[in-house]
């Protein structure tokens, strides 16, 4: 199960790097793919190929790709190996197990929380 990100408004591309910041403290979810993002922006397909087998795999690289530290463990299961892709939307969590109330509703919290400093920016969720 995946909980989708729409955003909507400037500024995007920072809006992207708090989602996956987001999501480094949620052990319970994984992330689309990084590759694109470290080259530097938004992603078409011609950047998902130019970039390829590009993922951080270490504490490091996740630092350098993201700019916070990535312990060693979650290194291992913070992408996604589905290989989806996000379609009509910008960003995902991916979910290990189906998520209960309680979860969606912490990760509703900790998007909110998370995206306030970035302004008029909003966004939408749709979790399936």
């Amino acid at each position: 199960m995946k909980s989708y990100i729409k955003l909507y408004g400037p500024p995007i591309g920072e809006a992207l790097n708090v989602l996956r910041k987001v999501a480094v403290d949620m052990p319970e979810v994984c992330i689309m793919d990084l590759g694109i993002e470290a080259l530097g922006g938004l992603g078409t397909q011609q950047r998902l190929q130019d970039a390829g087998d590009f993922f951080p795999h270490t504490s490091m690289e996740y630092h350098t790709v993201l700019g916070v530290d990535v312990p060693e463990e979650r290194c291992e299961n913070l992408i996604s190996k589905s290989g989806d892709t996000t379609g009509e939307y910008d960003f995902y969590f991916e979910w290990f197990k189906d998520p209960s109330k309680e979860e969606l509703e912490m990760l509703i919290n900790k998007i909110d929380k998370a995206l306030e400093p970035l302004g008029r920016l909003t966004y939408t969720i749709t979790t399936k």
